[in-house]
């Protein structure tokens, strides 16, 4: 049985032309060799698996080569060439550095540096993973990487450039490396499936690409991945079977039943896709390219960021005309906040439903001259009231008839349905709805009402009347008295005992019992619950006559006490024993 060589080994690069997606950086090595300008000591960093250490190869080989073609390239037939090939080059030195770290090896290599090639005239030391090289051994490395001997030359590679130290940087020529092209990759491995006569379309070979996310060896890894599962012939279908990628095709159903508000479709889809296994997240960011990706097919400037094949990028190009900007951008908000609140919810697919639910909304509220979020409540609130109002037959279920479109937008979960119940029990005839009028009357809702007499008038009573006969008579501190005892049992609001608390009260010459507050909000506040107070004060002091009015206390150039001294010389002037204290302790404000 013949070996079987991955063809990230078969078809590594041999030469600066077989380089995928680093031009920039392969014409100005071979410029420096066209020029003989070749510096001591190279950094080459970029990602994994775009080229960094097959370039240091093939510029080692090249530069030992005795026969440099007319185009820069190692001629393959010397004799340093040929021991390249064939790994018995004693001119190319690889060190691994996450293995070879210590400052013991550095020593070791560089006692090396000193011995001058065999053949050829340069001895090349190939460093990979140099940041894993510790303090110590960095130390010790800089001295020979400033000043080495004339045949050596260094090739550092890195996928961490901010792990090197600056005094290692600044004695490099540095070569940032790029991610590869879904493009690039694309046609590389057309140009492989060709040499191993394997049928793949140009769909498969970009979603191979972006899987890839740049990197070229990884996209190898994964075309023979794929041809172990499907054999010589792949098809679409297959590369997206076994990455467990999502079609396009769903993407593009999904903004279509959003244009038209199918809420029901779009819910439906994405339980499809659930059931297939895919995760809620990655459908959620999968959804935000595709929507951005529409956003940019709606430009010729911009069509050329699409790194997907021609036919597909048609499909954008299609359904970019039926959508405008502002729902595209409208929709990537949303998105957005439901990719920022995805961790943290506690009901994942709910907060999924909600978002299709929103985005299904966009277009009719435009339409409808609303915000989205007031549309959305809306159809919350006919959805819930619709269940709560329909009416039942005998013998029905207890369910009320819903249409298939408001159904879509019921959140399924258990707080939902609790919530239909409660808002059906408190609708129901036996069960009057809440009055938030009354509620503020009763102290519930801490709102302030307004002071027109209108509205004091049109409040109601709520406690229940005094109907004794007998009028025993009353003081003003019984009054005050009976008022705290009332905010206190009756657990009143916070501003309605305050405004109690400091009240003050008086019986004017005409008979008339007034309760003195501070400023008008306590008059609002006491006017809220006035009626209740005036019947607790008839049936706790026994008389049916009290009544009273609410007025402000006038108070005429009186000090408000701001700082802790104000407030210390307020409390001596009552009790003069406190400023001895003070003194006798040397006491203190903090």
């Amino acid at each position: 049985m013949e070996n079987f060589i991955v063809s990230a080994r078969k078809y590594r690069p041999s030469s600066f032309q077989t380089v995928v997606g680093q031009q920039s950086i392969t014409i100005t090595l071979k410029n420096a060799i066209k020029n003989a300008h070749l510096a001591h000591a190279y950094l080459f960093c970029g990602p994994r698996g775009v080229g960094k250490t097959s370039c240091a190869r093939i510029f080692a080989k090249t530069i030992n080569c005795s026969n440099v073609g007319d185009d820069f390239e190692a001629c393959n037939e010397c004799e340093s060439c040929l021991a390249f090939n064939e790994n018995r080059s004693y001119n190319i030195h690889e060190l691994d550095a996450a293995s070879n770290n210590s400052v013991d090896d550095i020593r070791t290599l560089i006692d090396q540096v000193r011995i001058p090639p065999q053949i050829g005239k340069y001895s090349v030391y190939i460093i990979d993973e140099v940041h894993m090289l510790s303090q110590q051994a960095f130390n010790a490395f800089l001295k020979t990487l400033e000043e080495p001997p004339a045949h050596a030359i260094f090739v550092l590679a890195t996928t961490e450039k901010h792990k090197i130290i600056p005094t290692i940087l600044s004695r490099c020529q540095i070569f940032d490396f790029s991610r590869i092209k879904v493009g690039d990759a694309v046609k590389h491995l057309q140009h492989i499936a060709e040499i191993e006569d394997i049928s793949i379309n140009e769909e498969a070979l970009n979603v191979i690409a972006q899987k890839a996310d740049g990197a070229m060896r990884d996209a190898l890894s994964i075309f023979d991945q794929i041809v172990s599962f499907s054999g010589k012939t792949i098809t679409f279908e297959n590369v997206i079977q076994n990455l467990n990628v999502l079609d396009y095709d769903y993407y593009f159903k999904m903004v279509d039943a959003f244009l038209q508000g199918k809420v029901t479709d779009s819910l439906l889809l994405f339980n499809e896709i659930v059931e297939k296994g895919f995760d809620g997240h990655h459908f959620v960011a999968g959804l935000s390219s595709h929507i951005r990706d529409i956003l940019v097919g709606k430009d010729v400037a911009t069509l050329q960021l699409l790194e997907v094949s021609d036919s597909v990028k048609e499909k954008y190009t299609e359904q970019s005309k039926k959508c405008e900007v502002d729902f595209l951008y409208d929709a990537l908000g949303i998105l957005n906040e439901c990719d920022i609140h995805y961790k943290g919810s506690q009901n994942q697919r709910l907060l999924i439903e909600l978002t299709l639910i929103q985005l299904s909304q966009i277009v009719e509220s435009k339409k409808k001259g609303v915000s989205l979020k007031k549309n959305f409540r809306r159809l919350l609130k006919i959805r819930v009231e619709g269940h709560a109002s329909a009416p039942k037959t005998a013998g029905a279920k207890d369910k009320a008839p819903i249409h298939p479109q408001q159904e879509a937008h019921k959140p399924v979960s258990k707080s939902s349905v609790q919530a239909s119940q409660s808002i059906s029990h408190t609708s129901s005839p036996n069960h009057p709805s809440i009055s938030i009028k009354a509620a503020m009357r009763r102290g519930i809702v801490n709102r302030p009402a307004s002071s027109s007499k209108k509205q004091e008038s049109n409040l109601k009573e709520v406690d229940t009347k005094y109907t004794g006969v007998q009028n025993k008579p009353y003081t003003v501190e019984s009054v005050v008295k009976k008022l705290k005892e009332y905010a206190i049992s009756r657990k009143k609001s916070e501003r309605v005992r305050l405004a109690i608390a400091s009240c003050e009260a008086e019986i004017h010459e005409n008979g008339q019992l007034a309760v003195k507050v501070c400023n008008q909000i306590q008059v609002d506040d006491l006017t809220i619950v006035k009626n209740e107070m005036v019947n607790y004060l008839k049936r706790e002091l026994e008389n049916s006559t009290i009544d009273f009015v609410i007025e402000i206390t006038q108070t005429v150039n009186k000090k408000r006490l701001y700082t802790d001294t104000d407030r210390f010389k307020y409390l001596c002037d009552k009790n003069p024993l406190l400023e001895q204290l003070k003194q006798k302790f040397s006491l203190d404000f903090e």
